[in-house]
């Protein structure tokens, strides 16, 4: 079993950066595909991007491909989610999840493990 505890969040201005942090801890952390998701108020949960156990295959969503980064450090026990170029669409609250198998974007059902969350807001 493992933990997931996000930061970064905050709010910025249209255009404005942030970086979120999802670190992982407990048996086998490092071995645990990590995807970030996002909710906004009213709307259903969203799959943004997530990343496999070696920090080698990656997915985006179609609304912050070319826009967000998702990387793990080193020792693969967090897991950065960069994102550039923010728009007021993109104000939700973002949750990391972890999973021994990669489910994707869109079974975020599935996914074993979840945080808490961290908000992003985006000023217009």
């Amino acid at each position: 079993q493992v933990q997931l505890v996000e930061s970064g969040g905050g709010s910025v201005h249209t255009g404005g950066s942030l970086t979120l942090s999802c670190t992982i801890s407990g048996v086998s952390a490092d071995r645990y595909h990590i995807g970030w998701f996002r909710q906004a108020p009213g709307k259903e949960r969203e799959g943004v991007s997530c990343v496999d156990v070696d920090d080698e295959v990656t997915y985006y969503s179609e609304s912050v491909r070319g826009r967000f980064t998702i990387h793990r450090d080193g020792a693969k026990k967090t897991v950065y989610l960069e994102m550039n170029n923010l728009k007021p669409e993109d104000t939700a609250v973002y949750i990391c999840a972890a999973d021994r198998r990669m489910k994707g974007l869109l079974l975020f059902n599935l996914w074993d493990y979840w945080g808490q969350g961290t908000q992003v807001t985006v000023q217009g």
